[in-house]
This record gives C-alpha cells, structure tokens and sequence, in this order.
C-alpha cells in the first residue's frame, strides 16, 4: 500500500499543469521586456476596440512584429478586443484581425457578445477568450459561453478562491484571474461613472478613472478617497492559485511603463518557478510550508508603481474597507537603482535565439547551408561552386557573411 501511496504523489506531481504567466504590453518596450523577464504569453491591443485606448498600443505591422518575435521564443499573444462595438465598425475590425489571424494571432480577449459571434464565423479556430467585463461568476455563466465557442474565461474579479475552484471543477473552459495590478471599485470594470462624469466610457476604452478622485463624505469638510482600491499583490499566495487549477495568472498594467512589466513579470516568474520545483521534490503541502518570498523581493514590487498599499483582492474576502486606499491613491514612483537594473537587465536590447550553421562549399558541388535551432533544422542547397578566377572566399569570410543576422530574433 505505502508503495502504490508513492507512486500516486509522483504521478501527481508529474502530471501537475503549468500554468501561463500572462503579462502586459502597452507599447514595444513593454513587450520585449517582458518576453525577456520570463513571460509566456502577452497580451496586447491595436489601435482601436482596446479597453485601454489612452496606452500608446500598437500599429498593424508591430503587432505583426510582435506575433512573429513570440512565437520565435514559444511565447503566445492575445489580442485584446474587450470593447463594445457599434454596427458601423465590424468592417474595420476585420480589417485588423484579418492580418494578424493571417501571422498566427493565438487568442482574442472579447466582452461584446456580438463581436464573440462576429469573429467566431470570420476567423474560425481562432482562439476566444471571455473577458473578464463579461462578469462571469458562476460556471453556468461559463458553460453558455463554451457553446459559443470560448475556450477561456476571464470570471469576475469579485470571485474568492473557493468560487473559483468550484467553477472549474464544474466546466471545462480554461480559467485567466488577475494576480497583480491596479483593481476597479465596479464589478468587473463595468462601470458608467466616468461617462456620467465626462462622456468617457470604460466599456469603450477612455475610462477618465474619476474613483481615484476626492469625494466628501455627507458634506463633511474632509475629503477621502472612498473609492480608490489599493493595488493587488498574490506572490504571497501563488502556491494556492497554482493549486486551484487556474489556467493563466494575469499581471494588469498596459498603461504603465515597461519597467513595470519586465520587473513584476520577472518577479512572478522567478516564484513560481520556485514553487514548481518545491513541487517536484517535496509535494503540495510541505511545498507549501516551505515557500517563501525574501522581504527584498516584496519591497521590489511595492515600489514599482505601486498605490500607497497592497493587498490581495477578492480572494479571501468578500470586501471590506481594508481594501480602500482613503488618503492618497497616487502611483508612487520606483527606485531609481532597481529601475535601472531592470532597463539593464531586461530592456536593453531583445532577446535572441542561438543558431547553429553548418555551411560546405566544395568545388563543382551544389553549395549547402544547414541551420539548427533547438531541435529544428533546415537545410537549403544553392548553385555548384566554381573555382574563384580572381580572389578566393576563404572560411574566416564565408564565417562573417553567415553571421550577419541583422534585426532578426537569431544570433548565428
């Protein structure tokens, strides 16, 4: 029995998932930060049908770009189309996703029902994700959007932990909840505050935040900030989101700089890598008992554009006032040295990709160049190679010619 008992704690550590670390992206910068800091996927938003239309975001051919760079490095991109569309914009909206559905987009994040429908008939197996101002909070909610076609759910914020497990143990569809970032006071982010206040909708990409404003309380002289939310921070509890089956840990933050991206993705990446290998030596729940994160680590992440405070969402609580920063919900800088070392380290040039080459040139035989990349390869072969009637190519100047890569994602 003690025997068979072993062999089922090393099948479950084996076959534990992995889960996505899922990071920000508001302009190139951020994008290739935060591919270098440990990313797997990003997510991102053109020009236009953004729920951040005030981030710098990104041009048809970045986005190109962007596609192309990830799936180099094994990394995913979905593309945010989390607005509510009026009729006469379907015909740009394909415009857009024509060509990066073309590049291998791997996944749409929708809110509008229409748009859902709408790119389900024009792009088929393009991947659809349910954002999470869809407020899905139950798994009924969930299994009426997998019959539409959505592969993942991004649930309501507001859900706790035992919500959350009960969701997916009872639907299939893969689960995306936020780890890190600025939190809204309206459920799920629908909101009509700032369109009452200026004609700025958040269902529409220009929300103007009016709940990071002063407010007086029943005419009191005092003002408060009543409806400002401290920012949220789960590396402390990493270990009971990887355990609740989550799919994919999102960090918020397209609109803040990429220093911000790199380090919090970097951070994140760094512990639960730390987790998984706890995993897999020890098992869940002495792995649990000894993971840990060092207080230099959490002082990282509280002064990289962090509010005043932290805390850990709606994960352990229903709400509170706790979770309300009243005096100053300004974004405090960050530390100029750790910014510093994070440009250095992460945003300071892009990441790339070793290659092999393997080149013969021999006289009256076809000319052949091999290139091996992990475990691909490609070979092409060119014209017969001539006798040199003036000055001979030697190897020193064919090696300097193979070398040169240019822009590319490779180094030979």
């Amino acid at each position: 029995m003690d025997k068979i008992t072993k062999m089922d704690k090393t099948k479950q550590r084996v076959s534990l998932h992995k889960v996505e670390l899922l990071s920000p992206a508001g302009d190139l910068a951020g994008f290739y930060g935060a591919i270098a800091a440990g990313a797997d996927a990003i997510y991102l938003a053109g020009n236009q049908f953004g729920a951040r239309a005030y981030a710098q975001n990104f041009s048809g051919d970045e986005l190109v770009e962007c596609i192309t760079y990830a799936h180099v490095f094994g990394k995913k991109i979905y593309l945010t189309v989390n607005t509510l569309v009026k009729e006469e914009e379907f015909s740009p909206l394909y415009d857009l996703l024509s060509p990066l559905y073309e590049a291998g987009l791997d996944g749409v994040i929708v809110q509008d029902l229409g748009v859902l429908q709408f790119i389900g008939e024009h792009f088929p197996g393009l991947a659809l994700h349910a954002s999470t101002q869809l407020s899905v909070c139950t798994s009924y909610g969930a299994k009426v959007l997998q019959e539409m076609g959505v592969s993942r759910v991004v649930p309501a914020r507001e859900l706790s932990l035992a919500e959350l497990q009960q969701m997916k143990q009872e639907c299939s569809l893969e689960l995306e909840t936020f780890i890190h970032g600025a939190m809204c006071y309206c459920y799920s982010g629908q909101c009509l505050f700032s369109s009452m206040l200026g004609g700025r909708s958040g269902n529409r990409g220009r929300c103007a935040q009016p709940c990071r404003l002063p407010y007086k309380f029943n005419q009191e002289k005092e003002e408060g900030y009543y409806l400002s939310m401290k920012d949220l921070s789960t590396i402390e509890h990493l270990p009971d989101l990887i355990l609740a089956g989550i799919s994919s840990f999102k960090i918020e933050g397209r609109m803040k700089k990429p220093e911000y991206t790199a380090g919090v993705t970097s951070l994140y990446r760094k512990y639960m890598d730390l987790f998984y290998a706890l995993l897999e030596q020890y098992g869940p729940e002495e792995a649990k008992k000894r993971y840990q994160i060092s207080k230099e680590d959490l002082s990282k992440l509280q002064t990289l554009y962090i509010r005043s405070q932290i805390q850990n969402g709606y994960y352990y609580r229903q709400n509170g006032r706790e979770m309300i920063t009243l005096q100053n919900p300004a974004y405090q800088g960050g530390n100029e040295m750790l910014l510093q070392e994070i440009r250095q380290r992460y945003l300071e040039g892009k990441c790339k990709k070793p290659l092999t080459i393997y080149a013969q040139f021999s006289l009256q035989k076809e000319a052949c160049i091999t290139l091996l990349c992990e475990e691909k390869s490609v070979t092409v072969y060119g014209d017969l190679v001539e006798k040199a009637e003036k000055i001979a190519i030697t190897e020193e100047n064919v090696t300097k010619q193979l070398k040169k890569w240019g822009d590319t994602p490779f180094v030979a």
